[in-house]
């Protein structure tokens, strides 16, 4: 059985491969500054902490995580402004 993943529509990618906290999430929050409501960003961090950062800093701000993924190292998240 294959499980399928269905598309996110992107507004906006921020790559943070290689910055550790609390960079990755700094980068995010002046990132969201540039979208509105209801628009997604994508962020692809490998930074390990980011893993408990990302989902905590979503939801303090009213944003929604709306997936995560694990690849080799390489998180990537799908964060919704609120």
């Amino acid at each position: 059985m294959t499980q399928q993943i269905q598309a996110t529509k992107v507004d906006r990618e921020l790559d943070t491969r290689g910055l550790l906290c609390p960079m990755p999430v700094i980068q995010a929050f002046e990132a969201m500054k540039g979208l509105v409501s209801g628009q997604t960003l994508r962020v692809v961090a490998t930074d390990p902490g980011s893993k408990a950062d990302f989902p905590a800093w979503a939801e303090s701000l009213g944003h929604r995580l709306l997936r995560h993924e694990e690849d080799h190292g390489v998180y990537t998240y799908w964060i919704q402004k609120g």
